[in-house]
């Protein structure tokens, strides 16, 4: 899109905002001279879009009461921003269950754009690869997440039924505190008045949500992602690990993310240079020990294995393994 009509368009879309715009913070936004933004008004003025001129010390420009933009006049960089998000959400599973709902929408947006724009923004799609493949997701049903969403903005009780991972099935009272996207899947956070407990519910297991009357006071202070990674963090599993690296909460995290694991920082012993020295307790609860080895491996730093012993035997002979190659010599042609 030529730069003079993409900076037209941007002017409509501040004009938009409401209220009214000097000539001088017009010209500021854009980049150009306050001539060029009068120059642009009277673009706008040919399309018939109402742009009234206000005078006075604090006058300027602004739309006509009760107009709207016409829909989908979108630049280059926004069409594309759309479509790679919709394409983005749909592969990361934070599309709802009406699951063409993301793909109708693509293809509306790209049967009014020009096409010059429609085929380029079809050369990207067609060449964009993912580094990794779409991993399962199970996206909840509209009629779910939308009223739960309301719920949490107003703070309002709902009640939900709900199908346990067991396959029980039961109604439950709920002051819903936040929504979390998580690896392909949806969840709610919440007190759960019928347990008497916080708990996180997955949404694609709720099949009905029914708001109540009244409302609640969430906690302060509360973060709903960081409960549910500290939740899939300190979930049962066969094998509890703890371990001590010495690194950066960054560089740790880098291989045993929130969601695998719990990083605290230790005191630095005393004479110890905390900038170089520094040492963290990593829990993590796992079902297998055989992919640590390497994992510990890669974060090239030093550590320690408090438990289980298993572990220590596993390092041991990946170490042994290593070496036994590096060692060994190319065979004679």
């Amino acid at each position: 899109m030529p730069r003079p009509i993409a900076r037209v368009l941007t002017l409509l879309e501040l004009l938009q905002l409401g209220g009214i715009r000097t000539v001088t913070e017009l010209a500021d936004r854009l980049g150009v001279d306050e001539r060029t933004v009068r120059r642009y008004v009277n673009h706008l003025l040919d399309l018939d879009v109402p742009v009234e001129s206000v005078r006075g010390r604090h006058g300027g420009y602004r739309l006509a009461p009760g107009y709207r933009m016409p829909p989908l006049m979108l630049s280059d960089d926004e069409a594309l921003a759309v479509l790679l998000g919709l394409l983005a959400g749909r592969r990361a599973g934070l599309m709802t269950a009406t699951g063409a709902a993301s793909e109708t929408a693509a293809a509306k947006i790209r049967r009014v754009l020009p096409e010059r724009l429609r085929l380029t923004l079809d050369a990207v799609l067609g060449s964009l690869a993912f580094t990794t493949p779409p991993g399962e997701t199970a996206v909840p049903d509209s009629t779910v997440l939308l009223p739960i969403a309301d719920a949490v903005n107003h703070h309002r009780p709902i009640s939900i039924r709900y199908t346990a991972a067991d396959g029980r099935r039961s109604e439950r009272t709920l002051h819903p505190h936040g929504l979390v996207a998580h690896s392909g899947r949806w969840y709610v956070t919440a007190a759960d008045l019928t347990s008497g407990q916080d708990r996180t519910f997955r949404l694609d297991r709720i099949t009905g949500v029914r708001a109540l009357p009244g409302s609640f006071e969430p906690p302060a202070g509360l973060d709903p992602a960081e409960r549910v990674l500290t939740g899939f963090a300190t979930a049962p599993y066969q094998h509890e690990v703890t371990l001590r690296i010495q690194g950066t909460p960054e560089h740790i995290r880098t291989r045993l993310p929130a969601g695998v694991a719990i990083v605290e920082e230790l005191t630095c012993p005393h004479g110890a240079d905390p900038q170089t020295e520094r040492w963290f307790r990593v829990e993590l609860r796992v079902n297998r020990l055989d992919w640590l080895p390497a994992v510990l491996a890669s974060l090239d730093r030093p550590f320690v294995i408090e438990r289980p012993d298993e572990l220590r035997g596993l390092v041991e002979a990946l170490a042994e393994r290593l070496t036994e190659s590096a060692r060994r010599s190319p065979p004679h042609e």
